[in-house]
């Protein structure tokens, strides 16, 4: 937003331009030269008095604080030392939250071995409730998906259940 102010000389002041005959200021150039919002007088006079302690009255004042709101003391590492340490910490919190266990699969047959094609079109055929020619087609059209969204105890399952006629299956 922009305020229109009469242009008064030739020099433009900071975060203003010059339109035609006119100089526009930006709104937030205005309001940072207005008064700051009022503030509460309690606020206002505690503020005042802080200002007026000695670094060892603030030190004090801050040991105060602590025991009384019970506020833990909290050690900062010097500079320099500290970027390594901290940055340990980040990454295996990165890695703790990407072991997450997934719980829904999707079973995939990969491929399987010629010799036991007929045992697993029919396991096929049983598993998806096919006609024995669609089982056949699906086996032959491997890598596919048989099933998706299926719990991790089922999948495995599956998975062994195939494994064991002859089949390489895959959990997605």
């Amino acid at each position: 937003m922009l305020r229109q102010v009469v242009r008064s000389s030739g020099i433009l002041a900071r975060g203003s331009c010059r339109l035609g005959m006119v100089r526009y200021q930006s709104t937030a150039a205005a309001e940072a030269a207005a008064p700051a919002a009022a503030v509460d007088p309690k606020i206002s006079q505690i503020v005042q008095d802080i200002s007026k302690l000695t670094l060892l009255e603030t030190s004090a004042l801050i040991s105060e604080l602590k025991t009384q709101l019970n506020i833990p003391d909290i050690s900062f590492p010097a500079a320099g030392a500290g970027t390594a340490a901290q940055a340990a910490p980040v990454e295996e919190a990165k890695e703790e939250e990407v072991v997450e266990e997934k719980t829904i699969f999707s079973i995939k047959l990969e491929s399987f071995d010629a010799k036991s094609k007929p045992k697993i079109i029919k396991e096929v055929k049983n598993l998806l409730g096919l006609s024995l020619v669609e089982a056949k087609k699906f086996v032959e059209s491997a890598p596919k998906i048989l099933k998706e969204n299926v719990a991790k105890e089922d999948a495995d399952k599956v998975k062994a259940a195939l494994e064991g006629l002859g089949a390489k299956i895959s959990l997605e």
